[in-house]
């Protein structure tokens, strides 16, 4: 008797809460459902992170209404930049409302904003001011004592009123956790997937603020073989969304989180790292390397950095370039140049300013050695590819190639088109396809095997080799590049302090086949801006200027200890097209860069 009074007791109270909410659904057979949540203005939720991997943006859902069109404004904090954009009608189809981003992390953010819809036959316009709170800034940590955050710090030393706007997606690089040591490949020997760093990647803006991060914790797992590795290679592509890769992943995201793709690479191909460029077409280039190569000494291996593939948008290898079928894996000037204490980012402070002899090479290729090392032939690192450029004007690719020193051009038939290197120890027949330095007037410029006069220099073991499609032509190409200067003129300088850096930009001229150096940065910033290994120079259409990104700048060892010095402190500068001091300058602290570029909220989220 007792269970039934409290029955009916609790049975009234929930009628009671329903009568109250105006929730009540009475004679249905099926019962009923309350959905409640904390209502801002008169659409729908407000839902946070809403596809778990951009904690700092967030969807206004439509609250049942058919949406039309949408514009946001953040509110910027005191001293703060704006984000203001609109949303195209696609943006809201596709995420059931309003997308906001840029909020700041750890804060009560304002969000300004307006819409329309239309609903029982009429258009309604609306805006409301939304609160929406953001958590601090969280991720994964390496538990390494350096560890100070989990991103990084920023200071803005200098923006021109042109460049206010700006907002730079950065892709930096945490330490090595444990647990990454625990996912190895044995079988066939070598490759890279050892190569594995925390990601740290966020979008800045010019008042030093990070907007936007990638929790990666759901896509990033390094015991797995297949979910470990550098991400690497971002890049925005035409209809806004994000694509990079990492280990043996290539992946398209937009920026609100919304999964596009996420692929194993294909079974014939392992340890993607450096480059995934879009093309025209909808396919991708990937830089990869062979799952399973037969030597000619029958050895069966895994390659590190020397093939390139097409896939299309289904993921079909289309076509490859099998680099060292293509060029000569045993060229060794710059292999035995190399600082060896920072092999890219395989930084090994105890080995700071060694090189290889030709007596170490020698034995190194008779033995069973192979993996992320450099090295000559197949299963080494020889070739260290970390750009990949399609040019349409001739169906060809153009490749950066570290470790060789060499910026290089290759035809869909796999023939070598032109080579931007110094001539040094180059045979036959890729030395005929060395390029000419000229000046200004078009003159053959002195030059020996390693150096040239007039201010002419080749680029050493540089990064992003990419053309300027908006200033080059079929028969006339423009190439910038981070010239790093490891291993410049193919030696190791007397002091470390006398390295440097160029942000630099060249002209092909493919009919003389010659090149002219028309722009460069960094030699008079002298060691403080030299960066070993990665980094970044890219021309930008929307303002005509040039992104340079010298991202490990202050990676200085202590040589008699082996120690580093603390970690780097990137420096992101942007250049108006010509011009010899940077419009922008920002530097960040205490991280290790890899590359960073201007992202555009427009192509984000409107049409293009």
């Amino acid at each position: 008797m007792k269970m039934q009074k409290r029955t009916f007791l609790l049975s009234a109270a929930a009628c009671a809460m329903m009568t109250a909410t105006g929730a009540m659904a009475m004679g249905t057979p099926s019962g009923f459902a309350v959905v409640g949540f904390n209502k801002q203005g008169n659409l729908g939720e407000v839902i946070v992170n809403p596809y778990k991997i951009a904690p700092l943006t967030a969807v206004i859902k439509n609250g049942g209404y058919e949406l039309l069109s949408a514009t946001v404004r953040v509110v910027p904090k005191e001293g703060g930049q704006e984000i203001k954009y609109e949303v195209s009608r696609a943006q809201l189809l596709t995420h059931a409302g309003i997308p906001v981003f840029g909020l700041y992390p750890d804060y009560s953010n304002k969000v300004e904003v307006s819409y329309s819809y239309r609903f029982d036959g009429k258009v309604v316009d609306g805006k409301h001011t939304y609160t929406i709170y953001c958590g601090g800034i969280r991720g994964m940590e390496s538990g390494m004592p350096g560890e100070k955050n989990l991103m990084f710090d920023t200071e803005v030393k200098k923006v021109a009123p042109e460049f206010s706007d700006r907002l730079y997606f950065v892709n930096n690089l945490g330490a090595t956790p444990g647990q990454d040591t625990r996912a190895v490949w044995n079988n066939p020997m070598g490759g890279a997937l050892t190569w594995s760093y925390l990601p740290k990647i966020a979008i800045i803006d010019t008042k030093g603020d990070i907007r936007w991060y990638l929790d990666a914790s759901t896509l990033w797992d390094p015991e797995s073989i297949y979910s470990k590795g550098v991400m690497m290679g971002f890049k925005q592509n035409a209809d806004g969304a994000i694509s990079w890769g990492f280990g043996q992943k290539y992946v398209k995201y937009d920026i609100m989180g919304r999964k596009v793709f996420n692929r194993r690479l294909p079974t014939g191909y392992s340890d993607f790292s450096h480059s995934m460029d879009p093309m025209p077409n909808g396919h991708y280039l990937l830089r990869v390397a062979s799952s399973d190569l037969r030597r000619i000494d029958q050895k069966r291996v895994r390659t590190v950095r020397d093939v390139i593939i097409e896939v299309d948008q289904s993921g079909r290898v289309v076509d490859e370039w099998r680099l060292f079928d293509i060029l000569d894996p045993y060229r060794s000037n710059i292999i035995k140049a190399l600082d060896q204490g920072a092999v890219c980012l395989n930084i090994d402070p105890s080995k700071a300013g060694h090189t290889l002899t030709a007596e170490e090479l020698a034995a190194q290729e008779k033995s069973d050695n192979f993996g992320d090392i450099a090295g000559t032939g197949p299963g080494r690192n020889w070739a260290h590819v970390n750009s990949v450029d399609y040019d349409p004007d001739d169906d060809s690719i153009i490749i950066s190639s570290r470790h060789q020193s060499a910026i290089i051009k290759i035809g869909r038939d796999k023939k070598v088109k032109w080579i931007l290197g110094a001539p040094a120890g180059w045979r036959s027949p890729w030395k005929e396809a060395l390029l000419t330095p000229v000046d200004k007037s078009g003159k053959p410029i002195s030059c020996t095997d390693t150096t040239c006069e007039g201010g002419f220099d080749w680029t050493w073991t540089q990064h992003t080799a990419w053309r300027i499609d908006s200033k080059s032509n079929k028969d006339v190409v423009y190439v910038s590049a981070f010239d790093n200067g490891d291993a410049r003129g193919a030696e190791q300088p007397a002091l470390p302090e006398m390295k440097y850096s160029r942000a630099v930009i060249y002209k092909i001229d493919q009919k003389k086949r010659t090149v002219e150096q028309v722009w460069e940065y960094g030699k008079e910033r002298g060691h403080s801006w030299y960066s070993p290994v990665t980094s970044l120079t890219e021309y930008q259409a929307d303002k005509d200027s040039v992104v340079a990104y010298s991202a490990t700048a202050g990676s200085d060892f202590d040589l008699t200890t082996g120690a580093m010095k603390g970690l780097p402190n990137p420096y992101i500068d942007e250049f108006k097209w010509g011009e010899k001091e940077p419009s922008v300058e920002i530097q960040l602290h205490n991280t290790s860069g890899y590359q960073a570029w201007p992202f555009s909220v427009k192509k984000a989220f409107t049409d293009n």
